[in-house]
């Protein structure tokens, strides 16, 4: 198990529940536009967010943010450290650096030794553009190998200064180099590890490229603390990053099954599954949905869900683990669904 570092509000490591991050893409001088964001993605179940700031005049939308939303709030720094020490005084939970960047052993000790005064943690990001120039001739390339041995570089420079409030990441564009990375880092260190494939790329490509590396990492009890990165909004990483916890068993929450549908398919199972998933998108008990296309199959197929609802030529049935329950009109399925979520909801307060 990994070391326990808190961060505002919330632990990251030590057993605590695997949060999902994402970064706000507001630009970084709109002050509105950050604190609307950070307020719709922590109503969509953010855990941490972080704010970029490349210069002076970020810092007053990381102040805002941080006042706005109750969930931990990370300020990413890179190249000067006197914004790392601003953004402590802002209100920073945790602040994002490279060592590699920040200017030198003594400007990493400042930011270190103003994070212990101010108990907030440091986030070590390696990934495969920041290598030390010598570990980068060491392996002839940022190899999974390079990127473990940079991080852990990284953590004794500040073990050095006495700071062990550390989060790592190891990012890299390669789903096989990130998952390797990570599982030498994880053999040898307890920090806890912000997992994730960096410039994973869009909605549909990158969720499926973070899906791969992530779920195997968490499969394997590897990861702490997660963001998929995306070239999308950040409602969308939120929404990826909470998927892949329940389908690695991560997280609670309503999970909608759906059959692909075949030639036997007389009901429209697509949009039903669609409208069931937003109907389940605000449930938070741990109930499993299945929209079937078959009504002679589709109550067995799924019979492991706690409700489920299948249909065809204007006849819809609603069936739980496995058993018809009830006959309605196909147009009325819906409507059904949302009844029988409703009671399994009161049922299970």
């Amino acid at each position: 198990m990994t070391r326990k570092v808190r961060v505002g509000n919330t632990y990251i490591g030590g057993g605590a529940p695997v949060s999902v991050q994402t970064m706000l893409d507001a630009p970084s001088y709109d002050v509105e536009g950050n604190v609307a964001q950070a307020i719709a993605v922590e109503e969509a179940g953010c855990d941490i967010l972080r704010v970029a700031v490349p210069d002076e005049a970020a810092l007053a939308a990381l102040e805002a943010v941080k006042k706005a939303v109750s969930v931990p709030v990370v300020a990413d720094i890179h190249f000067d450290y006197k914004l790392a020490l601003a953004a402590i005084d802002c209100g920073a939970d945790k602040i994002r650096i490279n060592p590699g960047n920040i200017g030198g052993a003594e400007r990493v000790r400042a930011v270190t030794e103003k994070c212990k005064t101010n108990g907030v943690a440091i986030r070590v990001g390696v990934n495969s553009g920041s290598l030390e120039k010598e570990v980068l001739t060491k392996y002839g390339s940022p190899t999974p190998e390079a990127l473990c041995e940079s991080a852990l570089n990284a953590v004794r420079l500040l073990e050095s200064f006495d700071f062990y409030d550390t989060v790592v990441s190891i990012k890299t564009s390669s789903v096989v180099d990130t998952v390797s990375a990570y599982r030498l880092f994880s053999a040898a260190s307890d920090y806890p590890l912000h997992i994730g494939v960096t410039e994973a790329g869009t909605e549909k490509s990158g969720t499926v490229r973070s899906a791969v590396a992530l779920g195997s990492l968490l499969l394997d009890g590897i990861g702490d603390t997660l963001r998929v990165s995306l070239s999308a909004s950040p409602l969308k990483e939120v929404e990826a990053g909470i998927a892949i916890l329940k389908a690695c068993g991560l997280r609670d929450g309503a999970q909608v099954i759906s059959c692909p549908t075949c030639g036997r398919t007389r009901i429209d199972v697509k949009s039903l599954a669609e409208q069931a998933e937003a109907l389940a998108a605000r449930c938070e008990k741990p109930i499993k949905i299945a929209v079937m296309g078959c009504v002679v199959n589709g109550p067995g197929e799924a019979r492991e869900a706690d409700i489920g609802i299948t249909g065809g030529d204007g006849v819809g049935l609603v069936f739980k683990k496995g058993e018809v329950v009830e006959k309605v009109a196909e147009s009325e399925l819906l409507a059904a669904l949302e009844k029988y979520i409703k009671d399994y909801e009161n049922a299970n307060e």
